[in-house]
């Protein structure tokens, strides 16, 4: 997560299911995929899962680290979290520079911003389940790798 000058909004949550999720995303920020170890519990179900992602926490260790490879500049702000007891959403933004291979596109040393939504299910202070939803289509448009549709070709 990047410094931030205030606290992003939050309501619901304990401490502990607090720290659960910022530590997940810390785990993309710094590239440390054994952040995932405090954060999630070894059954986590990732939702859905990535291309060529194995399940549970050991399935995502290698996919941080390709991230991390792809974006080695991402960080990853929380701006919103909204908790009710063992749930959470989570509204963020992740910004950097692809400088490498993601989705079979080569490197574009352009940068970017890209929308994160998400929701958990949190027990004992882990996170159980994450269903994620982020802008890749967006994310193309920005470095490039899609043409930007305009009223005469849409």
């Amino acid at each position: 997560m990047t410094p931030k000058t205030e606290t992003p909004a939050e309501t619901g949550l304990t401490p502990l299911e607090r720290q659960a999720i910022e530590t997940l995303y810390r785990a993309f920020s710094e590239g440390n995929p054994d952040l995932l170890d405090e954060a999630v519990t070894e059954d986590w179900q990732d939702i859905p899962l990535n291309p060529g992602q194995q399940p549970g926490r050991e399935g995502m260790k290698p996919l941080i680290r390709s991230f991390r490879a792809a974006f080695p500049d991402t960080t990853i702000e929380i701006l919103e979290i909204i908790g009710a007891p063992g749930r959470a959403a989570v509204r963020a933004v992740m910004t950097g520079t692809h400088s490498g291979d993601w989705f079979g596109i080569a490197p574009t040393g352009r940068s970017f911003r890209l929308a994160i939504h998400e929701f958990h299910r949190i027990a004992d202070g882990k996170l159980t389940h994450t269903w994620h939803l982020e802008d890749w289509f967006g994310w193309m448009n920005q470095i490039g790798a899609r043409p930007v549709l305009t009223q005469e070709t849409a």
